[in-house]
């Protein structure tokens, strides 16, 4: 992705691809044919040649420029990248990818002894990354090394530092991760993350002990390891981010579900969107089902036993996805979401990015208060820091069951006002912890429709 930076996205060939002589470290672009070789070759370091890539001829995998148009590499090396309003986007990749690379290296070196340049992990997406090793550092005890944080054409705060992996032996019986300097501790509850830990997320979480143990089984390791994952860059960012307000102190946090970011406009999102609606209405399907992103479709697979293979993601764009929904003669919509966007329908606010409302309590306080709350329930629960958390304050409250169908009536309300009636709509709110928190008066009628859609789609198999 960068100049540190491969990505593969296919299996290798079963004959290895040739090597070409040379390498950048050595002699500039191995492909001599430019006279500005040994101005626009990065000098004495190993990564992809920015002319060669602009060029689209050039991928790098171990300290070796590979031609992309040779036959017998089969096309395996090859970078990411998307498309948005007719620009090619290059993908960048998460924090969580870069520790989990940082931390497999870091424990290769420790139990080999020798040094690593290169890591390559599996991203939740289905990408593998080639990642270069930055300050690495050995010692009989440990070993330490930083993965660059890439955010391709879509920089973010945390575009360009390093994430640090220090890795040593422990005698606990199972692997440990812990947080070093410029990753933020959580200091209240209701995140995903325990309180006075490090704000490691769950799907990086798996990624660096997966790491770990690639890296053990490897080397015939049996014992455990324990990693502490650092990016002292983190301290100065921290306070561009959200983490202050949720009660994240110190530090960045270590993100990503699918370990890839993807950059794209907020036009270009919609017209995603419409495309995947248009393939819909195209098969004749006249019943949408609907996500907001990954939490929806995972949830939806695990408990609904519902067919995701024809979903529509929506982003946070659903007021555009109700008009062009009813432009384009669907006859039901079922909108699966966590509760964290969906209560912001409750409140009609119709995209649902932070940048433009960030509306998740107030509604929740408010029908508290309603529904014979006390100022200081209400004021909790508008000052809950996520709405795991304003459930559970309900839940201690016995308010839960007073407030929730008040809250998907709202979205109810507020979905059937933008479509003018003209499309039956659903909506099923979860959480991560609580399950299914409430449904609009459709949801059950659509979530058995889909499910019996599932079933004619399996008995004709």
């Amino acid at each position: 992705m960068n100049k540190s930076a491969c990505v593969l996205r296919c299996k290798p060939a079963a004959v290895p691809p040739p090597v070409l002589a040379g390498s950048m470290a050595d002699n500039g672009c191995i492909y001599g044919r430019w006279r500005e070789q040994k101005e626009h070759c990065a000098s004495g370091v190993v990564g992809i040649c920015d002319f060669c890539r602009r060029a689209g001829a050039f991928f790098i995998i171990k300290g070796s420029c590979f031609r992309q148009d040779m036959p017998e590499l089969e096309r395996i090396f090859m970078e990411e990248y998307t498309f948005s309003q007719g620009k090619q986007m290059r993908c960048g990749y998460t924090t969580g990818s870069c520790a989990a690379a940082a931390a497999k290296a870091a424990a290769m070196m420790l139990l080999s002894g020798r040094r690593i340049d290169f890591a390559d992990i599996d991203t939740p997406k289905g990408v593998r990354l080639h990642l270069e090793t930055h300050e690495v550092e050995m010692t009989p005890d440990y070993a330490c090394c930083a993965i660059q944080k890439d955010s391709g054409d879509d920089p973010d705060d945390t575009n360009g530092i390093l994430i640090y992996a220090k890795v040593e032996k422990t005698d606990a019986p199972e692997d440990i991760i812990e947080g070093g300097e410029g990753i933020g501790r959580v200091t209240k509850p209701g995140l995903a993350c325990s309180v006075g830990g490090p704000a490691i997320n769950p799907v990086p979480r798996k990624m660096i002990l997966k790491s770990l143990r690639d890296a053990a089984e490897q080397f015939n390791y049996s014992g455990s390891l324990k990693v502490t994952i650092s990016a002292p860059a983190g301290v100065q960012i921290a306070p561009k981010t959200f983490n202050p307000r949720l009660g994240i102190e110190g530090g960045i946090s270590i993100l990503g579900t699918s370990g890839i970011v993807e950059p794209m406009s907020d036009t270009a999102l919609i017209e995603t969107m419409y495309t995947e609606i248009n393939v819909q209405a195209e098969k004749g399907n006249k019943d949408l089902l609907v996500f907001f992103g990954n939490y929806g479709e995972d949830f939806t697979r695990d408990n609904l036993q519902v067919d995701i293979d024809n979903a529509v993601t929506c982003s946070n764009f659903v007021g555009e996805l109700l008009d062009y929904a009813v432009y384009k003669g669907f006859e039901s919509l079922l909108l699966i979401g966590h509760s964290g966007k969906l209560v912001k329908l409750a409140q009609g606010v119709m995209n649902t990015h932070s940048k433009y409302a960030d509306c998740r309590t107030e509604l929740f306080a408010l029908q508290a208060l309603f529904n014979g709350a006390g100022l200081e329930t209400g004021r909790k629960i508008y000052e809950a820091l996520t709405t795991d958390e304003v459930i559970k304050i309900l839940k201690a409250e016995n308010l839960f069951d007073k407030v929730m169908p008040a809250v998907t009536g709202k979205i109810d309300y507020y979905m059937q006002h933008r479509v003018h009636g003209k499309l039956k709509t659903g909506a099923l709110m979860f959480s991560n912890v609580y399950g299914i928190l409430g449904k609009t008066a459709h949801a059950d009628e659509l979530i058995k429709l889909h499910q019996m859609k599932r079933k004619d789609e399996d008995n004709a198999r």
